[in-house]
């Protein structure tokens, strides 16, 4: 836990309301008993900790103005444990500014002639919307992947990729090394625990649109056992594969991503390094196919158009049995509800992350999205991000799903480990 020593600039701007208790005076809220001072000074310090612990990050940042010693838990080693071992999961998803044809997700600063990187979290359970400033970030990078409370950054330009591993709460800021082979516009998986960090890029080592396609895959591996391999695992990718999607999904150690003309699934087996397809359902009716995780699931959202049957058009969700192959259908959107999505979406298309129980589905050219709770079974409408201008010349949002962590264990293990890369600095 070492890292989490230096000090570090805390970049959200959170800021909050409160709601008083109707019907109760300011007056009356400092003499209830439940707020005496003779009782919650007498707390022990240990219970302070753990009840700030479990806050959530807008209510920790917020009370870390109280005091100085709240203000320096962010680097104590003693507080971070017990914020690893308390702290509940919380199902956020993290959203970015994107045009059409290539990431522009930052505004300029004219006054310091640098970009300013923003994105924007939202909390589905209380259908908030925060900002969140990466000001560490150089530019020409770009947003590609997010687990265990890092954001993966990797450089836009063609030919090899630089990686940087970003944890927006506290600042922090590592960069892996970059990939060995050049590429155009990769799909990037990843996935990170508390004691490793697995990494791939897939796709075609083209350095132009004009080069010839060789459809290989690139993977980076570290964990706590002392084991790594720094690029140096490849593998080929089965033959006609077109990987339009730029990202990948992890579900019990294989990543899966979407393959387009026609429509089908590509699997990537970590421990055998091997490539398979799987055919999707449907495959011939599905229109903006995504592929999410869910609850340890892999599930296919899709809208299904069947023109020459009489079967009403539709959005479907679909999970993938354990025998690795079959689909089965487990939900789908309801068709008054679809009809108004429909309409709204007119043909463009959409795009969806999942994170828990909840799904987004995000229409295409627009600042609609729709929220599913597997858990209520219900769908609504999200609110729309206030800190995005609809009139911002074809902008959309792009998002990821996201875990807010004070704490992320295998930051300490790329400091610890003797590797050729060190942490980055901006």
């Amino acid at each position: 836990m070492e890292p989490f020593h230096a000090p570090v600039s805390i970049p959200i701007p959170y800021v909050f309301t409160s709601t008083p208790t109707i019907g109760c005076s300011t007056n009356c809220m400092r003499t209830t008993p439940w707020m005496d001072s003779r009782i919650w000074s007498r707390l022990p310090q240990r219970l302070i900790d753990r009840i700030i612990a479990c806050l959530p990050p807008p209510a920790f940042f917020r009370a870390r103005a109280v005091c100085k010693r709240w203000y320096g838990l962010i680097f104590s080693n003693t507080f971070l444990e017990l914020y690893l071992q308390v702290s509940p999961h919380r199902h956020w998803f993290l959203f970015f500014k994107q045009q059409s044809l290539k990431n522009y997700i930052y505004r300029n600063n004219t006054s310091s002639n640098r970009a300013t990187y923003e994105g924007f979290l939202f909390d589905p359970d209380n259908l908030k919307w925060y900002c969140v400033s990466f000001p560490l970030i150089p530019p020409g990078f770009s947003p590609a992947s997010s687990s265990g409370g890092l954001i993966c950054w990797v450089s836009e330009d063609s030919g090899s990729k630089s990686i940087l591993l970003c944890n927006p709460l506290i600042g922090s800021l590592a960069q892996l090394p970059s990939t060995l082979r050049p590429r155009l516009c990769p799909s990037i998986g990843l996935t990170i625990t508390n004691s490793s960090i697995d990494l791939i890029f897939a796709g075609d080592d083209m350095i132009s649109p004009y080069a010839v396609k060789n459809l290989t895959s690139e993977s980076f591996h570290i964990d706590g056992g002392g084991f790594y391999s720094i690029w140096g695992t490849t593998a080929s990718l089965p033959r006609l594969c077109s990987l339009e999607s730029g990202r990948m999904v992890n579900v019990e150690g294989r990543f899966y991503c979407m393959n387009y003309s026609p429509f089908s699934v590509l699997a990537y087996d970590v421990s055998t390094n091997q490539w398979c397809k799987i055919q999707a359902p449907m495959r011939r009716f599905l229109r903006s196919p995504s592929l999410v995780e869910s609850r340890g699931k892999l599930i296919l959202v899709a809208a299904v158009e069947k023109s020459k049957l009489n079967v009403p058009k539709s959005l479907r969700l679909w999970t993938l049995q354990e025998s690795g192959t079959m689909w089965v259908e487990i939900e789908r959107m309801p068709q008054q509800l679809y009809n108004e999505f429909a309409e709204i979406e007119g043909g463009r298309g959409f795009n969806c992350v999942a994170h828990g129980e909840f799904v987004v589905i995000l229409i295409k050219g627009s600042e609609k999205a729709l929220l599913f709770d597997f858990a209520g079974k219900r769908w609504v409408w999200m609110p729309p991000c206030p800190y995005v201008n609809s009139g911002d010349g074809g902008d959309e949002l792009h998002g990821f799903a996201y875990e807010p962590r004070l704490a992320v264990p295998i930051t300490a293990l790329l400091e610890q480990l003797t590797l050729p890369f060190n942490s980055f600095s901006a």
